[in-house]
């Protein structure tokens, strides 16, 4: 190896965290810094390469795409040091593997059905992490993640991407059945229940209508929570209709707790991401569970 090609590696460590957050403020956070400290260094570190890692548009940044692909290789090289320093000093390794999961995927979609991958792979242990932040948010590495395309995911590494269909459901009895099924225009005619967050970085009633060609609702007509397994409570108590994800609704839909109110629905081919992290060792376990993971997300509709 030619030590003369190496960046100055006092540089990479913030590099590495502003990545994986796409943020100099959380990169700052972590590693009890400055602000202004995580910028010096990163814009050194880009004029020592002479490429911009990072694209500044106000008060934001974002992974250029060779930070993206450089992010991913000294991620997983810093895991791999931060691994070994701590085999050597004698530290117990975590076992298992990690997978970090939406919270609403992890409880309603991935939960029923993980046992049937420790059936088929009984010798490998999978810890479950779930989170309603993105991914760059994620305060520990992992093996495997998943979350809805579109969102933040700093430079992790996209292993696949996986359909949804996206249609309204709402507690039996809320549409009358000889009602059903609801025309899109009778919608409005009653609370629409909606998970809002800034930036909106998933499918929302406004999206919705307007890709089945419908105005939309007033907002007066949208009761807003701040998470979606928020939503889909208020919609089992009967509180609206919300939109569902097939993978996450469709388990409720079989236990009778919701129906689906519209025909209609909006196809995303590729509606789910999921990535494959950087920690180290555990490549064939890894390669298992986003097999695993892949078959069981490549069909639309319950077994």
């Amino acid at each position: 190896m030619d030590s003369r090609s190496l960046p100055p590696l006092s540089r990479l460590p913030a590099f590495e965290a502003a990545a994986r957050h796409e943020s100099f403020t959380a990169a700052a956070d972590e590693l009890g810094l400055t602000q202004t400290a995580i910028t010096k260094q990163i814009a050194a570190l880009e004029a020592d390469l002479g490429v911009a890692l990072f694209e500044r548009r106000n008060r934001s940044v974002f992974l250029t795409d060779a930070g993206r692909a450089f992010g991913r290789v000294v991620g997983t090289a810093l895991a791999d040091i931060s691994a070994e320093t701590a085999r050597l000093r004698g530290e117990p390794a975590a076992g298992g593997l990690i997978l970090h999961c939406q919270l609403c995927e992890a409880f309603y979609w991935l939960m029923p059905r993980l046992s049937r991958f420790h059936e088929q792979h009984p010798g490998i242990e999978v810890r479950v992490v779930s989170a309603l932040a993105p991914l760059t948010a994620a305060a520990d590495p992992f093996d495997v993640a998943l979350q809805t395309t579109g969102r933040p995911s700093g430079s992790a590494r996209l292993a696949f991407t996986a359909p949804d269909e996206i249609f309204p459901v709402a507690a039996p009895g809320m549409v009358p059945a000889e009602a059903l099924p609801l025309p899109v225009e009778a919608l409005v005619r009653y609370p629409l229940l909606s998970h809002q967050v800034l930036p909106q970085d998933w499918m929302d009633w406004p999206d919705w209508f307007a890709a089945v060609g419908c105005g939309g609702p007033g907002r007066g007509r949208v009761k807003g929570f701040d998470s979606f397994p928020l939503v889909l409570q208020a919609a089992i108590a009967g509180h609206g209709i919300a939109l569902g994800w097939r993978k996450t609704v469709d388990g409720l839909i079989a236990d009778g707790k919701l129906e689906r109110v519209c025909a209609e629905a909006v196809f995303r081919p590729t509606e789910i991401s999921v990535f494959r992290g950087s920690r180290r060792g555990h490549h064939a376990e890894t390669d298992a569970l986003l097999a695993w993971l892949q078959t069981e997300l490549t069909t639309l509709h319950p077994e």
